[in-house]
Protein backbone atom coordinates (compact mmCIF):
# COMPACT_ATOMS: atom_id res chain seq x y z
CA UNK A 1 0.00 0.00 0.00
CA UNK A 2 2.41 2.71 -1.18
CA UNK A 3 0.66 5.86 0.07
CA UNK A 4 2.84 8.94 0.58
CA UNK A 5 1.67 12.17 2.20
CA UNK A 6 3.60 15.37 1.46
CA UNK A 7 3.28 18.07 4.13
CA UNK A 8 4.87 21.45 4.84
CA UNK A 9 6.77 21.89 8.08
CA UNK A 10 6.80 25.69 8.29
CA UNK A 11 4.44 28.38 6.92
CA UNK A 12 3.94 27.17 3.36
CA UNK A 13 6.14 27.97 0.38
CA UNK A 14 8.50 25.14 1.36
CA UNK A 15 8.52 23.66 -2.15
CA UNK A 16 5.93 20.91 -1.82
CA UNK A 17 5.00 21.27 -5.49
CA UNK A 18 8.62 20.67 -6.48
CA UNK A 19 8.80 17.50 -4.38
CA UNK A 20 5.43 16.14 -5.52
CA UNK A 21 6.23 16.70 -9.19
CA UNK A 22 9.67 15.11 -8.73
CA UNK A 23 8.13 12.03 -7.11
CA UNK A 24 5.37 11.78 -9.70
CA UNK A 25 7.95 11.72 -12.45
CA UNK A 26 10.74 9.64 -10.92
CA UNK A 27 8.59 7.11 -9.07
CA UNK A 28 5.98 6.73 -11.81
CA UNK A 29 3.15 7.62 -9.42
CA UNK A 30 -0.34 6.50 -10.42
CA UNK A 31 -2.44 9.03 -8.47
CA UNK A 32 -1.86 12.46 -6.93
CA UNK A 33 -4.61 13.93 -4.76
CA UNK A 34 -4.50 17.66 -3.99
CA UNK A 35 -5.86 19.04 -0.72
CA UNK A 36 -6.68 22.59 0.36
CA UNK A 37 -7.97 25.40 -1.80
CA UNK A 38 -6.98 28.29 -4.09
CA UNK A 39 -5.69 30.38 -1.17
CA UNK A 40 -2.26 28.79 -1.59
CA UNK A 41 -0.16 27.95 -4.61
CA UNK A 42 2.32 25.24 -5.53
CA UNK A 43 4.97 26.21 -8.07
CA UNK A 44 6.43 23.78 -10.59
CA UNK A 45 9.40 24.95 -12.69
CA UNK A 46 9.83 22.27 -15.33
CA UNK A 47 11.52 22.23 -18.76
CA UNK A 48 11.83 26.01 -18.77
CA UNK A 49 8.17 26.65 -17.95
CA UNK A 50 6.75 27.90 -14.66
CA UNK A 51 3.31 26.67 -13.57
CA UNK A 52 1.74 28.20 -10.47
CA UNK A 53 -0.95 25.79 -9.33
CA UNK A 54 -3.76 26.78 -6.96
CA UNK A 55 -5.92 23.73 -7.61
CA UNK A 56 -4.33 21.32 -10.08
CA UNK A 57 -2.10 18.66 -8.45
CA UNK A 58 1.63 19.10 -9.06
CA UNK A 59 1.85 15.55 -10.40
CA UNK A 60 0.50 16.77 -13.74
CA UNK A 61 4.00 16.57 -15.26
CA UNK A 62 3.65 12.78 -15.49
CA UNK A 63 1.16 12.23 -18.31
CA UNK A 64 0.20 8.83 -16.85
CA UNK A 65 -0.73 10.16 -13.40
CA UNK A 66 -4.41 10.48 -12.47
CA UNK A 67 -5.08 13.88 -10.85
CA UNK A 68 -7.72 14.19 -8.13
CA UNK A 69 -9.24 16.84 -5.86
CA UNK A 70 -10.64 15.35 -2.66
CA UNK A 71 -13.87 15.93 -0.80
CA UNK A 72 -12.22 18.38 1.59
CA UNK A 73 -10.96 20.56 -1.26
CA UNK A 74 -12.32 24.04 -1.98
CA UNK A 75 -12.43 24.87 -5.70
CA UNK A 76 -12.73 28.03 -7.74
CA UNK A 77 -13.87 26.44 -11.03
CA UNK A 78 -12.50 29.23 -13.22
CA UNK A 79 -9.02 28.94 -11.67
CA UNK A 80 -9.04 25.15 -12.08
CA UNK A 81 -10.03 25.33 -15.75
CA UNK A 82 -7.40 28.01 -16.44
CA UNK A 83 -4.71 25.78 -14.95
CA UNK A 84 -5.78 22.81 -17.06
CA UNK A 85 -5.39 24.98 -20.15
CA UNK A 86 -2.13 26.65 -19.09
CA UNK A 87 -0.43 23.35 -18.22
CA UNK A 88 -1.87 21.58 -21.29
CA UNK A 89 -3.39 18.78 -19.22
CA UNK A 90 -5.85 16.36 -20.79
CA UNK A 91 -9.12 17.03 -18.90
CA UNK A 92 -9.81 13.28 -18.84
CA UNK A 93 -6.98 12.91 -16.31
CA UNK A 94 -8.76 15.07 -13.72
CA UNK A 95 -11.26 13.90 -11.14
CA UNK A 96 -13.16 16.09 -8.66
CA UNK A 97 -14.97 14.59 -5.70
CA UNK A 98 -18.74 15.05 -5.68
CA UNK A 99 -18.51 16.62 -2.20
CA UNK A 100 -15.69 19.08 -2.85
CA UNK A 101 -16.73 22.66 -2.09
CA UNK A 102 -17.05 25.61 -4.45
CA UNK A 103 -15.65 29.07 -3.68
CA UNK A 104 -17.78 31.93 -4.98
CA UNK A 105 -17.26 35.62 -5.72
CA UNK A 106 -19.37 36.33 -2.65
CA UNK A 107 -16.81 34.46 -0.51
CA UNK A 108 -14.01 36.63 -1.86
CA UNK A 109 -16.09 39.76 -1.28
CA UNK A 110 -16.85 38.66 2.30
CA UNK A 111 -13.17 38.33 3.19
CA UNK A 112 -12.41 41.74 1.69
CA UNK A 113 -15.29 43.32 3.60
CA UNK A 114 -13.98 41.80 6.84
CA UNK A 115 -10.51 43.19 5.97
CA UNK A 116 -8.88 39.83 6.66
CA UNK A 117 -5.91 40.79 4.52
CA UNK A 118 -5.06 43.64 6.88
CA UNK A 119 -5.98 41.77 10.07
CA UNK A 120 -4.36 38.35 9.59
CA UNK A 121 -2.59 38.42 6.21
CA UNK A 122 -5.31 36.47 4.40
CA UNK A 123 -4.84 35.96 0.65
CA UNK A 124 -8.51 36.97 0.23
CA UNK A 125 -9.25 34.00 -2.02
CA UNK A 126 -12.58 33.31 -0.35
CA UNK A 127 -11.55 29.97 1.10
CA UNK A 128 -12.03 30.88 4.77
CA UNK A 129 -15.48 32.33 4.07
CA UNK A 130 -16.43 29.20 2.09
CA UNK A 131 -15.26 26.94 4.93
CA UNK A 132 -17.38 28.96 7.36
CA UNK A 133 -20.46 28.62 5.16
CA UNK A 134 -19.94 24.88 4.86
CA UNK A 135 -19.68 24.49 8.63
CA UNK A 136 -22.84 26.55 9.20
CA UNK A 137 -24.82 24.13 6.97
CA UNK A 138 -27.48 26.70 6.15
CA UNK A 139 -28.16 25.38 2.68
CA UNK A 140 -26.37 28.02 0.61
CA UNK A 141 -23.08 26.15 0.19
CA UNK A 142 -22.41 24.80 -3.28
CA UNK A 143 -20.83 21.37 -3.75
CA UNK A 144 -18.96 20.26 -6.86
CA UNK A 145 -21.88 18.02 -7.83
CA UNK A 146 -24.05 21.17 -8.11
CA UNK A 147 -21.59 23.22 -10.22
CA UNK A 148 -22.12 22.84 -14.02
CA UNK A 149 -18.47 23.65 -14.83
CA UNK A 150 -17.30 20.68 -12.75
CA UNK A 151 -19.76 18.06 -14.09
CA UNK A 152 -17.26 16.45 -16.54
CA UNK A 153 -14.83 15.68 -13.71
CA UNK A 154 -17.06 14.29 -10.95
CA UNK A 155 -16.01 11.12 -9.15
CA UNK A 156 -15.72 9.57 -5.70
CA UNK A 157 -12.10 10.26 -4.78
CA UNK A 158 -12.25 8.07 -1.66
CA UNK A 159 -13.45 5.12 -3.77
CA UNK A 160 -10.79 5.65 -6.43
CA UNK A 161 -7.91 5.98 -3.97
CA UNK A 162 -8.89 3.08 -1.73
CA UNK A 163 -9.34 0.86 -4.79
CA UNK A 164 -5.94 1.96 -6.07
CA UNK A 165 -4.32 1.10 -2.75
CA UNK A 166 -6.01 -2.31 -2.82
CA UNK A 167 -4.21 -2.85 -6.12
CA UNK A 168 -0.91 -1.68 -4.63
CA UNK A 169 -0.72 1.34 -6.91
CA UNK A 170 1.36 4.39 -6.00
CA UNK A 171 -0.53 7.33 -4.48
CA UNK A 172 0.59 10.76 -3.26
CA UNK A 173 -1.58 12.99 -1.10
CA UNK A 174 -0.40 16.54 -1.79
CA UNK A 175 -0.90 18.63 1.34
CA UNK A 176 -1.26 22.38 1.41
CA UNK A 177 0.40 25.29 3.24
CA UNK A 178 2.46 24.37 6.33
CA UNK A 179 2.29 23.14 9.92
CA UNK A 180 2.87 26.62 11.34
CA UNK A 181 -0.42 27.73 9.76
CA UNK A 182 -2.58 24.92 11.16
CA UNK A 183 -5.93 26.14 12.48
CA UNK A 184 -5.56 23.76 15.44
CA UNK A 185 -1.86 23.29 16.07
CA UNK A 186 -0.26 26.63 15.19
CA UNK A 187 1.27 28.64 18.04
CA UNK A 188 0.20 31.78 16.24
CA UNK A 189 -3.62 31.66 16.12
CA UNK A 190 -5.47 33.69 14.82
CA UNK A 191 -2.61 34.15 12.32
CA UNK A 192 -3.41 30.78 10.83
CA UNK A 193 -5.22 29.32 7.85
CA UNK A 194 -8.82 28.05 7.78
CA UNK A 195 -8.03 24.32 8.09
CA UNK A 196 -5.72 21.85 9.76
CA UNK A 197 -2.52 21.35 7.76
CA UNK A 198 -1.18 18.07 9.17
CA UNK A 199 -0.72 14.68 7.53
CA UNK A 200 -3.67 13.12 9.35
CA UNK A 201 -5.95 16.00 8.35
CA UNK A 202 -5.07 15.59 4.69
CA UNK A 203 -6.00 11.91 4.81
CA UNK A 204 -9.34 12.90 6.29
CA UNK A 205 -9.96 15.31 3.40
CA UNK A 206 -9.24 12.54 0.90
CA UNK A 207 -11.17 9.78 2.69
CA UNK A 208 -8.36 7.33 3.52
CA UNK A 209 -7.59 5.63 6.83
CA UNK A 210 -4.32 6.65 8.53
CA UNK A 211 -3.47 2.94 8.70
CA UNK A 212 -2.99 2.93 4.93
CA UNK A 213 -0.23 5.54 4.91
CA UNK A 214 3.24 4.13 4.31
CA UNK A 215 5.31 7.31 4.33
CA UNK A 216 5.16 11.01 5.21
CA UNK A 217 7.54 13.45 3.56
CA UNK A 218 7.87 16.74 5.44
CA UNK A 219 9.15 19.55 3.23
CA UNK A 220 11.28 22.32 4.75
CA UNK A 221 13.24 25.29 3.51
CA UNK A 222 16.48 26.62 4.96
CA UNK A 223 14.95 30.09 5.36
CA UNK A 224 11.20 29.92 6.15
CA UNK A 225 8.81 32.47 4.71
CA UNK A 226 5.44 33.98 5.53
CA UNK A 227 3.02 35.95 3.37
CA UNK A 228 3.86 39.64 3.22
CA UNK A 229 2.00 42.10 5.42
CA UNK A 230 0.43 41.51 8.82
CA UNK A 231 0.60 37.71 8.57
CA UNK A 232 1.79 36.91 12.08
CA UNK A 233 4.97 36.31 14.08
CA UNK A 234 8.09 35.11 12.27
CA UNK A 235 10.97 34.22 14.57
CA UNK A 236 14.41 35.55 13.58
CA UNK A 237 13.01 37.53 10.65
CA UNK A 238 15.57 39.02 8.26
CA UNK A 239 15.58 40.71 4.86
CA UNK A 240 16.20 39.57 1.32
CA UNK A 241 19.09 42.00 1.11
CA UNK A 242 20.73 40.39 4.14
CA UNK A 243 20.16 36.93 2.71
CA UNK A 244 21.78 37.92 -0.58
CA UNK A 245 24.79 39.24 1.32
CA UNK A 246 25.14 36.07 3.42
CA UNK A 247 24.62 33.64 0.53
CA UNK A 248 26.87 35.39 -1.95
CA UNK A 249 24.18 35.41 -4.63
CA UNK A 250 25.57 37.48 -7.54
CA UNK A 251 22.15 38.93 -8.36
CA UNK A 252 19.10 40.16 -6.49
CA UNK A 253 17.03 37.46 -4.85
CA UNK A 254 13.44 37.94 -3.73
CA UNK A 255 10.32 35.80 -3.74
CA UNK A 256 6.72 36.79 -4.33
CA UNK A 257 3.80 34.78 -3.04
CA UNK A 258 2.18 32.72 -5.78
CA UNK A 259 -1.39 33.82 -4.99
CA UNK A 260 -1.16 37.47 -3.89
CA UNK A 261 2.10 38.41 -5.63
CA UNK A 262 3.31 40.05 -2.39
CA UNK A 263 6.95 40.09 -1.37
CA UNK A 264 7.43 37.24 1.05
CA UNK A 265 8.77 37.80 4.53
CA UNK A 266 11.79 35.64 5.30
CA UNK A 267 13.60 34.44 8.42
CA UNK A 268 16.40 32.24 9.68
CA UNK A 269 15.71 28.56 10.37
CA UNK A 270 13.64 27.81 13.49
CA UNK A 271 14.52 24.32 14.71
CA UNK A 272 11.94 24.45 17.51
CA UNK A 273 9.10 24.82 15.01
CA UNK A 274 10.54 21.94 12.96
CA UNK A 275 10.72 19.62 15.97
CA UNK A 276 7.11 20.40 16.81
CA UNK A 277 6.05 19.76 13.21
CA UNK A 278 7.97 16.47 13.23
CA UNK A 279 6.28 15.41 16.46
CA UNK A 280 2.77 15.94 15.07
CA UNK A 281 3.36 14.70 11.49
CA UNK A 282 5.83 11.88 12.34
CA UNK A 283 7.59 12.09 8.95
CA UNK A 284 9.53 9.16 7.56
CA UNK A 285 11.64 11.42 5.32
CA UNK A 286 12.50 15.11 5.06
CA UNK A 287 12.91 17.19 1.91
CA UNK A 288 15.08 20.26 2.49
CA UNK A 289 14.89 23.00 -0.12
CA UNK A 290 16.98 26.15 -0.43
CA UNK A 291 20.55 25.04 0.31
CA UNK A 292 21.56 27.54 -2.37
CA UNK A 293 20.40 30.24 0.07
CA UNK A 294 22.96 28.95 2.55
CA UNK A 295 25.67 29.55 -0.04
CA UNK A 296 25.42 30.30 -3.76
CA UNK A 297 28.15 27.69 -4.33
CA UNK A 298 25.45 25.06 -3.74
CA UNK A 299 23.29 26.35 -6.60
CA UNK A 300 22.46 23.52 -8.99
CA UNK A 301 24.59 20.89 -7.23
CA UNK A 302 23.64 17.34 -8.22
CA UNK A 303 25.56 15.37 -5.58
CA UNK A 304 25.83 15.68 -1.81
CA UNK A 305 29.60 15.68 -2.18
CA UNK A 306 29.35 18.89 -4.22
CA UNK A 307 27.68 20.83 -1.39
CA UNK A 308 29.69 23.08 0.89
CA UNK A 309 30.72 21.73 4.27
CA UNK A 310 28.37 24.18 5.97
CA UNK A 311 25.43 22.87 3.93
CA UNK A 312 26.24 19.27 4.81
CA UNK A 313 26.51 20.21 8.46
CA UNK A 314 23.14 21.97 8.23
CA UNK A 315 21.59 18.78 6.83
CA UNK A 316 23.23 16.70 9.54
CA UNK A 317 21.86 18.99 12.24
CA UNK A 318 18.31 18.77 10.88
CA UNK A 319 18.57 14.99 10.95
CA UNK A 320 20.04 14.94 14.44
CA UNK A 321 17.36 17.24 15.88
CA UNK A 322 14.40 15.51 14.20
CA UNK A 323 15.80 11.97 14.02
CA UNK A 324 14.47 11.79 10.46
CA UNK A 325 16.53 11.25 7.31
CA UNK A 326 16.88 14.07 4.79
CA UNK A 327 16.24 12.25 1.51
CA UNK A 328 15.77 15.17 -0.89
CA UNK A 329 17.88 18.33 -1.11
CA UNK A 330 16.78 21.25 -3.26
CA UNK A 331 19.66 23.27 -4.70
CA UNK A 332 17.56 25.80 -6.63
CA UNK A 333 13.96 26.51 -7.63
CA UNK A 334 13.59 24.41 -10.78
CA UNK A 335 12.65 20.73 -10.74
CA UNK A 336 16.01 19.66 -12.08
CA UNK A 337 17.85 21.28 -9.16
CA UNK A 338 17.38 18.48 -6.68
CA UNK A 339 19.51 15.79 -5.08
CA UNK A 340 17.54 12.59 -4.53
CA UNK A 341 19.58 10.83 -1.86
CA UNK A 342 17.41 7.72 -2.13
CA UNK A 343 19.25 6.99 -5.36
CA UNK A 344 22.76 7.27 -3.91
CA UNK A 345 24.51 3.92 -3.95
CA UNK A 346 26.37 2.74 -0.87
CA UNK A 347 26.63 4.78 2.32
CA UNK A 348 24.50 7.91 2.27
CA UNK A 349 26.74 10.72 3.45
CA UNK A 350 24.09 12.79 5.19
CA UNK A 351 22.81 9.84 7.21
CA UNK A 352 25.96 9.39 9.22
CA UNK A 353 24.52 11.16 12.25
CA UNK A 354 21.44 8.93 12.25
CA UNK A 355 23.49 5.80 11.79
CA UNK A 356 25.72 6.70 14.69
Amino acid sequence: MPLTIVVGGQFGGEGKGKIVSHLASKDNVDYVVRCGGPNSGHTVDFNGKRCILRSLPAGFINAKTRLLLGAGTLINPDILLQELEHCKVNPARLGVDFNAGVVTKEDEKCEKTLKLGEKIGSTLSGVGAAVARRVLRNGNFLLARDEPKLQPFLTSVASEINAALDRNLRVIVEGTQGFGLSLYHSRFYPYATSRDTTASAFLSEVGVSPLRATSVIMVLRTFPIRVGGNSGPLKNETTWEKLQELSGYPYTIRELTSVTNRLRRIAFFDIDLIKEAAMVNNPTRIALNGVDYLDYQNKGARRIEDLTLAAREFIDNVQKETRVKVSFVGTGPVNEEIIDIRNVQGKEIVERQIAS
